[in-house]
């Protein structure tokens, strides 16, 4: 089987749409997933991003699309009573759940859940005490272990190159090359194809070099 990892943090709604689709865009593939949830805050400090919700007109698009994209796919979704959210409860509470951090899909899947099915606050103090309960973490999610841990994973995927969430990586095909990331929902079916072993992921638009480079930067 081939081992997947999914990065991903409850706080993105194409995070969980993305879990939710997985097993039917995939059907039929041998594969194992590893669930790794990171901060996806550290990702947009470390690369000088600004997430969606940051941006007015861009943050209202996001919750157009995101309802749009789960009514398309068949998915139960409703947007928080409000978000962004802080979501290093929900992260910590996963880290907490998982031996060695990696939680199992039921876990993951409970607390997107949480997030994105009914509409209510997903850090509603009392909802996250009945999330806690329902899940039974084997550490105390805030021990100082399970903080440490979420920090080192998301370290660990900004040094894989991963930029957003919800990103999938699969090994290299060979020594030495860097692993292959997905990016987004919408990289599902390029996934599906590399898994499948399309022969485009052994050309230049894939292995080799940038195609154009930066003809101007912005400062």
């Amino acid at each position: 089987m081939t081992p997947i990892t999914f990065w991903f943090d409850p706080v993105s709604p194409y995070a969980y749409l993305a879990f939710e689709r997985l097993p039917q865009a995939l059907v039929g593939c041998s594969y194992v997933v590893e669930y790794r949830p990171i901060l996806f805050a550290g990702l947009l400090k470390h690369w000088g991003q600004l997430g969606p919700a940051e941006i007015a007109p861009k943050r209202d698009w996001t919750y157009r699309h995101v309802q749009w994209l789960a009514r398309q796919q068949g998915s139960e979704f409703a947007l928080p009573a409000a978000h962004p959210f802080n979501p290093l409860p929900l992260l910590r509470l996963l880290i907490a759940c998982g031996r060695d951090g990696r939680p199992s899909r039921w876990q993951c899947e409970t607390v997107l859940r949480h997030v994105w099915c009914g509409g209510a606050a997903a850090d509603d103090p009392q909802r996250l005490a009945d999330l806690a309960a329902q899940l039974a973490p084997a550490r105390d999610p805030q021990d100082a272990e399970v903080k440490d841990a979420l920090r080192r994973g998301t370290d660990e995927a900004i040094a894989h190159g991963v930029f957003g969430v919800p990103s999938f990586e699969l090994p290299a095909r060979a020594a030495g090359a860097a692993p292959r990331l997905f990016w987004g929902l919408d990289a599902l079916p390029m996934l599906r194809a590399a898994l499948d072993g399309d022969p485009w992921f052994d050309t230049p638009p894939w292995q080799g070099p940038p195609l154009a480079g930066p003809g101007v930067t912005r400062r």
